[in-house]
C-alpha cells in the first residue's frame, strides 16, 4: 500500500526563489499543453498525443527565446506537470463514462500565478535523502526538513507545496506493507452529530471541539483589516496572509485531533461502522459552518484508510438507513423525527432512547449484517481471512522502484 508523509520545509531565500521558478515553469507547461489540447478540440482534431505536447512545449520550448527560461529548472518538474495533466484528463473522461466513482469532475483548467497553492512534483531520479537530515531537489539545493517521525521506507515520489500561508511543505509517497494489530473482539458503531461530534455504540461520546467557532473571534479582526486595504496594494497582501495564516492554524488543529481520534478506534475496536452522511447537501443548509468545522468527510476518510492499514474492519451504512426512526431494543420503526428531539419512548416496547446513542447501535447492528452478508468491501470482516485491497495515496505519484533495487527505511542521520 502507498502512503503519504508531509514534513515542513524551510527553504532560505535563493531556494525559494528557485521554487518559484519551478512553480512557474511547470504552470507555464501546464497552461501551454492544455491551451493546444482545447485549440485541437476546438478544431475537431484528434486529442493531443503526450510525447507530441512534450516535444513542443518541452524540448523544443527551451530552444526559443520567450520560452528559453524553462531549461533554468529540472526537466523532471516539467515532464511531472504535463503527466499531472494527463491524469487530469483521464479523472475527467473516466467520470464522464461513469468509470469514477464519487462526483462528477470538471475538465482540467488553466493554473494562475495567483493561485493560492502552488506546487511541484518529482520522481525519485530528481530528489535525494541525505545523512544530514536535508533533501536534495534538482537545480533548487539542500532543503531543510523538519522531521516529525521516520519513513518506513524509500520514497517513490516527492511533491513540493507552497500553501497559502507561505509555508513550504514536503509530501512523501511511501511503498510499506500494512501494519496489522492485534485480533480484538469489540465493534463500534458511530454516530456523527454536532453537539457531540460522534456517540459511539457503547453510549460513550467523543465531544466536538469546534476549531473554527473558538478562533471566530480573531478572524473576524483580521478579516476586518483586510476589508480596509486597498486592493492591490502590499498592505493587503500582508494582511492577506495573516488571515491565511489563522486559517491554517485552524485547519491544522482539527486534522491533529481527527488523527488521534481516529487512530484511538482504530487501535480500539475490531470493527468500525459510519452512517454515509450526504455532507455536500448538509453543506447547504444553515448549518453549513457547523458541519464544515467538523470535517466528517476527512475523519471518514482516515477511518478508511486506517483500518486498511492496520488490518481493521470498516463499512459504511447506507445515508437512507433509518437509523434514527428505529427502536435499537425491538427494531419497531416509530417514524421520523424533527432535530430537536433528543430523547425519545419506543411506541412498541417502552424502551427510552437517547436519540443519537440508539442511531449509533442501529448502525452497528446494520454494519454487522452488512458485512455478515458480504455487501460491504472490508479488508478484515470481522476476523475472516480477506485479501486485503491497496490503499493508493491521494493523487495519482510519479516514480517507482525496480523489484531489484534496493530499498532503505528511515531518514539518514536522525
Amino acid at each position: 500500500m502507498q502512503l503519504r508523509y508531509n514534513f515542513r520545509a524551510y527553504p532560505d531565500s535563493s531556494q525559494r526563489g528557485a521554487l518559484a521558478r519551478a512553480f512557474g515553469c511547470a504552470r507555464v507547461v501546464w497552461n501551454d499543453c492544455l491551451r493546444d489540447r482545447r485549440k485541437a478540440h476546438a478544431a475537431g482534431l484528434p486529442y493531443v498525443k503526450s510525447a507530441e505536447l512534450s516535444r513542443l512545449r518541452i524540448t523544443q520550448a527551451k530552444r526559443t527565446e520567450e520560452r528559453a527560461w524553462l531549461a533554468a529548472v529540472s526537466a523532471v518538474v516539467l515532464q511531472q506537470s504535463l503527466r499531472d495533466l494527463d491524469t487530469a484528463y483521464k479523472n475527467f473522461l473516466d467520470s464522464i463514462k461513469g468509470k469514477r466513482r464519487g462526483r462528477k469532475v470538471g475538465p482540467p483548467r488553466y493554473k494562475s500565478k495567483k493561485d493560492t497553492r502552488q506546487s511541484i512534483r518529482l520522481n525519485a531520479n530528481a530528489f535525494s535523502l541525505h545523512d544530514d537530515g536535508t533533501v536534495y531537489v534538482a537545480k533548487v539545493g539542500n532543503l531543510k526538513v523538519k522531521w516529525s517521525r521516520r519513513l518506513p521506507a524509500r520514497p517513490t515520489s516527492l511533491t513540493v507545496t507552497k500553501d497559502s500561508s507561505g509555508r513550504y511543505f514536503l509530501s512523501f509517497v511511501v511503498d510499506t506493507e500494512p501494519d496489522v494489530l492485534p485480533t480484538l473482539e469489540t465493534d463500534a458503531g458511530l454516530d456523527l452529530g454536532l453537539s457531540a461530534f460522534a456517540v459511539l455504540s457503547d453510549g460513550s461520546k467523543i465531544g466536538s471541539p469546534r476549531f473554527l467557532r473558538r478562533a471566530e473571534k480573531k478572524l473576524k479582526r483580521l478579516q476586518q483589516d483586510l476589508s480596509r486595504k486597498a486592493k492591490g496594494s502590499k498592505n493587503r497582501a500582508k494582511a492577506r496572509v495573516k488571515v491565511a495564516r489563522q486559517h491554517a492554524k485552524v485547519a491544522d488543529r482539527r486534522r491533529d485531533w481527527h488523527h488521534k481520534a481516529s487512530t484511538q478506534l482504530i487501535r480500539d475496536n475490531q470493527a468500525v461502522y459510519v452512517e454515509d452522511l450526504a455532507v455536500s447537501g448538509l453543506a447547504r443548509t444553515r448549518l453549513a459552518k457547523s458541519v464544515h468545522d467538523a470535517g466528517w468527510s476527512a475523519f471518514v476518510g482516515m477511518l478508511e484508510y486506517k483500518a486498511v492499514k492496520h488490518g481493521r474492519t470498516f463499512a459504511k451504512v447506507d445515508r437512507a438507513f433509518p437509523s434514527s426512526q428505529v427502536c435499537s431494543a425491538c427494531g419497531f420503526r416509530d417514524g421520523p423525527k424533527p432535530l430537536r428531539v433528543r430523547e425519545w419512548q419506543c411506541g412498541e416496547c417502552g424502551a427510552v432512547h437517547d436519540r443519537d446513542h440508539n442511531a449509533a447501535r442501529n448502525v452497528l447492528f446494520e454494519g454487522r449484517r452488512l458485512v455478515a452478508a458480504g455487501r460491504v468491501e472490508t479488508s478484515n470482516a470481522c476476523g475472516a481471512p480477506v485479501r486485503r485491497a491497496e490503499m493508493p495515496a491521494r493523487r495519482g505519484e510519479a516514480g517507482s522502484f525496480r523489484k531489484n533495487q534496493s530499498i532503505q527505511a528511515g531518514i539518514p542521520g536522525l
